[in-house]
Order: C-alpha cells, then sequence, then structure tokens
C-alpha cells in the first residue's frame, strides 16, 4: 500500500491535495499488519516510510504535515511495546484524517456564502474544495455558470468539468487554459483551490498565475480555497517539480528542450481573499 500510494502521487493519479494527505497518511496503516521485534524497530519502520511518502512529492504541505504529524506523534509518546506503538498510530491517523477532511468542509461552508446566485465563475484545475463549496451552494439553491480551464498537459480540469456537470444548478463549460482571458470578461470571480501558500506567494497548479494576473487586469476578484494547514510559514521551502516533457508532446523532441513545470508562483497581492477553515482574509 505504501509503495502503490508513494507511485499515486508520483503519477499525479490523485489530483486533490487533501485526498493525497488522506490517502498518504492512511498508507501508513500497512505498518499494523507488520511483524516487528520491539517497539524501537517498529517506530524506525514508521519514520522510514513516512520520509518515503514525504519525499513522493516535498512541495506538497497538506501531505508534509498529515504524515510528519503521525510519526511525531508516535515517537515523541516513545511507547513501550510494539502494541502500543500500533493502537497510538491508529489512533493519530484517524485524528489527522478527521482534521484534513474537516477543515476541507468548513473551508468550503465558509466560502458558500461569498458565492452568490447566479454567479458566473472561473476555476482552474482540480480542487475537491472548490467543488464541496459549489455542492453546498447548489444545495441551498444556488446556480451558477463555470467555466474550467483544462489544466493543461494532464488535462485535470476535465475531471473537474464532469464533476460539476453532475451538480444541479451548475452550467459549466470547458475551455482551453490560454482562453481564460476572454472569458475572463463574463465572470464575477475567480475560485480555485491551493497546493500551498508560503508567506507571500501561493503556489498551485500551473497556469493559476497568468489567470490571476490577467483577472486583476479585467478586475475580477480571485479567491482561493483551501485548509488553513496549506498556509505554511518559516522552515518550509517549495520545491517545484518538473514533470517528464512526454506529458507536453509525446513524439521525440529534435533540437529543441520541452519543459513541464507543475506549480507555479502567484503573488498573493493579486488575490482578493482565501477562504480557509478558520475563516476569510481580504487582500
Amino acid at each position: 500500500m505504501i509503495d502503490e500510494t508513494v507511485e499515486e502521487i508520483q503519477e499525479m493519479q490523485t489530483h486533490s491535495s487533501s485526498v493525497v494527505a488522506v490517502n498518504a497518511t492512511r498508507a501508513l496503516e500497512e505498518l499494523l499488519d507488520r511483524e516487528f521485534a520491539t517497539a524501537e524497530e517498529y517506530v524506525r519502520a514508521l519514520e522510514r516510510n513516512g520520509s518515503v511518502l514525504r519525499r513522493a512529492n516535498p512541495s506538497h504541505a497538506s501531505l508534509q504535515n498529515a504524515v510528519r504529524q503521525v510519526v511525531a506523534a508516535v515517537t515523541e509518546a516513545d511507547p513501550e511495546t510494539v502494541t502500543e506503538a500500533k493502537i497510538l498510530t491508529q489512533e493519530e491517523i484517524d485524528a489527522v484524517v478527521s482534521r484534513v477532511e474537516s477543515a476541507k468542509e468548513r473551508a468550503a461552508e465558509n466560502a458558500v456564502s461569498h458565492l452568490e446566485d447566479d454567479m458566473t465563475l472561473l476555476t482552474h484545475d482540480y480542487s475537491s474544495t472548490v467543488i464541496e463549496a459549489l455542492e453546498q451552494a447548489t444545495d441551498a439553491g444556488k446556480t451558477f455558470e463555470v467555466y474550467v480551464t483544462e489544466a493543461r498537459p494532464r488535462y485535470i480540469g476535465r475531471k473537474t468539468a464532469r464533476r460539476l456537470a453532475d451538480l444541479d444548478g451548475v452550467e459549466a463549460t470547458l475551455i482551453t487554459d490560454s482562453a481564460n482571458g476572454y472569458y475572463l470578461e463574463e465572470c464575477d470571480r475567480v475560485v480555485v483551490g491551493m497546493d500551498c501558500i508560503v508567506e507571500d506567494t501561493l503556489y498551485n497548479r500551473v497556469g493559476t498565475f497568468p489567470i490571476a494576473a490577467t483577472a486583476r487586469e479585467l478586475d475580477v476578484p480571485v479567491t482561493v480555497l483551501g485548509s488553513a494547514s496549506k498556509i505554511v510559514g518559516e522552515g518550509f521551502v517549495f520545491e517545484n517539480e518538473f514533470r517528464s516533457g512526454s506529458e507536453v508532446m509525446p513524439e521525440p523532441a529534435e533540437g529543441f528542450d520541452v519543459e513541464n513545470p507543475t506549480y507555479d508562483a502567484t503573488p498573493v497581492a493579486l488575490l482578493e481573499s482565501v477562504i480557509t477553515d478558520e475563516g476569510r482574509e481580504t487582500f
């Protein structure tokens, strides 16, 4: 399960950062079925596998925080027996997963009042928090027209468009990434998720920065949704991931290079607000 989860994270088979964090944390449950001679041996295995999971995506703040919390809770407790260590691990995994999932739900709930009925929105990439917010808003009787960028090169926006198309009250339209400037003129707000915010910079799926910059030029407010745990300060260094150029162009590149960054950096000064489980902050 741990090896499979690492592969899923590296291959971006799961796009929602909260789901990635939950899956990585749950993967540690594999150790509960293994045999260990001593508590010390178990804790070393927990630390080692926790490191393996975190290295799968060093830039993923939610994953880093969730796995680190489980490992730290067990190591700091200094359990005397393997049984005690395993019980503590399961309790901490359940607690961390509960916090991640409830934080997403509260962030979405806090966003609903700012998503006014009959709004035209634009969203980018795939954010389970954005989708949860729209689900709650439509359940309350609100309706929306939503433009969804395709989020090349993996076309993650297609998944978002399919999810939104299933919601009563949402009229979803998939557009190319580069068409965002054309459709933003019709939009009341941009709503996106976040990988993390480090000091004065939002790191999110590549393409977020030009959308935010264009929205500022067109006077369209940009709102970011996500868990407060994704807002990190000192001690966290964001490391961008550069994926295979074959995702951009499957045939061999002859005489030129192909770059494929996963994230870009958006100054928070381009944002109108950030809504988390702890509330709303404006800029």
